[in-house]
């Protein structure tokens, strides 16, 4: 049996479909990009071709990912604009010691640096307390922070408010897959959303109250409860595939409790 072609879909294609997922209209998009709408149709049914310019703008509108802005540039016959290089390269060292210090300065609270995908890139000595316990093939690499975090055998074993953090972590995800294009989050979501929990019911979960900040992690850990909440941040105007992918997740304690225990380890 002769292998099956897999057919590349054109510039056309790719536009029509990032402008679908962003609800915008053919007008609109001709009007932000300055050009005719009867323009925008002629390129996605590939009456027209776009200039390399014109593939940048387009994008930059539509607001495209860099990777999937160097997929279109390359249907479109061009070659890619943003490089993608290994966070070790030697390109990538001002980023490289940006991360360390953030990392080694959150402590004694767990920091981790993530890539699109939600796998694990680096951590500071702190965020050891999430791989505790933890079964080998969950951390085996890559490592992925939200099957860490939602696994049974992970900390979704560990979380006494599983069903309230769940119900805040997933829909996120589903969005992140929708809104980049990325099959590696979509399969991410399926997995987690499959997951079960013995006796625990998803379906219930803290009714926010009037003095309610954040959605907490409430972690057992031994006979004490660690309370925590998350912020992320991430690289500004980055012209970089990798680093426009980074994220740097930091944990604070919510109470003075927590707080204590990891200055005290």
């Amino acid at each position: 049996m002769g292998a099956v072609a897999v057919r590349n879909e054109t510039f056309g294609e790719l536009l029509r479909s990032w402008r679908q997922r962003r609800r915008v209209s053919q007008l609109d998009l001709a009007i932000e990009a300055e050009v005719s709408a009867r323009h925008i149709s002629f390129l996605e049914t590939g009456r027209a071709r776009p200039s390399r310019e014109m593939v940048r703008r387009l994008a930059e509108e539509l607001e495209v990912p860099l990777r999937q802005r160097n997929a279109l540039l390359t249907a479109a016959g061009f070659a890619p604009m943003y490089p993608e290089r290994e966070v070790r390269a030697p390109e990538l060292g001002v980023v490289r010691q940006a991360l360390d210090r953030i990392l080694a300065g959150h402590e004694p609270y767990p920091a981790v640096v993530v890539d699109a995908a939600w796998n694990l890139v680096a951590a500071n000595a702190a965020a050891a307390m999430f791989m505790d316990g933890v079964p080998a093939e969950l951390l085996r690499e890559p490592v992925n922070v939200m099957r860490l975090s939602l696994h049974p055998q992970g900390m979704g074993g560990r979380l006494l408010n599983l069903a309230e953090v769940r119900a805040h972590l997933l829909p996120p995800i589903r969005r992140q897959a929708e809104t980049s294009g990325d099959p590696r989050l979509a399969e991410l979501y399926e997995e987690l959303a499959s997951y079960t929990y013995p006796g625990v019911d998803l379906n219930v979960a803290h009714v926010p109250g009037p003095a309610d900040i954040l959605v907490p992690l409430r972690i057992a850990d031994g006979d004490r409860v660690l309370s925590m909440f998350t912020t992320i941040a991430t690289f500004g105007t980055p012209l970089d595939v990798t680093v426009s992918e980074l994220a740097i997740e930091t944990f604070w304690p919510s109470d003075e409790e927590t707080a204590a225990a990891f200055r005290r380890a």
